[in-house]
């Protein structure tokens, strides 16, 4: 299914993604070393409930997972890439940490995900394959215009994150959004240009490039959700929602989206 949103859901699609927005940035800005994971994701669910919004992963039940997810958060530490099941872990001085968070307010949803690294350490690997997933997602984000097609941002996204010397998974990436979560069209993280779905004004996407340092392989954890890569490599996750417009893409999911 691939929805097209009028004026008035477009505007409760940005108060979804601001809310999203604000919520990642106050969780880096909280975590440190020590934070545990489950505290992080008992975070989420109190801000959750206090904007009157739903989480779209508590009870998500895909066929890739071990469903429900029953947490309300993504927390992938170093070589955990997607869908980092919440659990009993405290972080430590360099942990490489990606969050991913989706949220329906008012009906609509929004999903983002940024990495960081945890406490002082700054290891240059994994601040270099941070930057690279954060290029290749401004690429991806400046490539999506009407009239374009969906594999004119994949085609951008996998420039980048090819030239930065990263293999590129293509079984996950970027999607539609709308009503629900997970929608067409699928947005791999690298393709060819002037192919796919064409783009027009009130389409939202979920465009999310992510890397493994040195594997485009992926490992199933034994929690049934958490994907790693197959190496133990570091990997990095980053994501926005945007909304095609008549001038472009507008990015909703900074902490104030804000229409250009």
């Amino acid at each position: 299914m691939i929805e097209i949103l009028n004026a008035a859901e477009l505007a409760r699609a940005r108060a979804s993604g601001a809310l999203v927005g604000r919520i990642l940035q106050e969780l880096t800005s909280r975590v440190t070393v020590g934070t545990n994971l489950l505290e992080i994701d008992q975070w989420v669910q109190v801000m959750i409930a206090e904007a009157g919004a739903q989480s779209c992963y508590v009870d998500y039940a895909p066929s890739f997972g071990r469903g429900p997810f029953g947490h309300y958060v993504c927390t992938s530490v170093n070589d955990a890439v997607l869908h980092g099941l919440p659990h009993d872990y405290t972080l430590a001085d360099g942990d490489l940490l990606s969050l991913d968070l989706a949220v329906s307010l008012d009906g609509i949803a929004a999903d983002s995900a940024v990495s960081v690294v945890v406490g002082a350490a700054q290891p240059s690997e994994s601040m270099a394959m941070i930057d690279a997933t954060r290029r290749a997602l401004s690429a991806g984000i400046a490539a999506a215009r009407p009239g374009a097609h969906i594999g004119d941002i994949s085609h951008a996204i996998g420039a980048v994150l090819t030239e930065a010397g990263y293999p590129v998974n293509t079984d996950f990436g970027g999607h539609g959004i709308g009503s629900t979560m997970h929608q067409d069209p699928h947005v791999p993280n690298t393709g060819r240009p002037g192919r796919g779905y064409q783009l027009r004004p009130g389409l939202l996407l979920a465009l999310e490039p992510w890397v493994m340092a040195d594997t485009d392989r992926l490992v199933t954890d034994a929690d049934g959700w958490t994907l790693r890569s197959a190496t133990g490599c570091r990997t990095a996750h980053s994501e926005h929602t945007i909304a095609i417009t008549d001038r472009g893409a507008d990015i909703l999911t900074l902490p104030a989206a804000i229409a250009r």
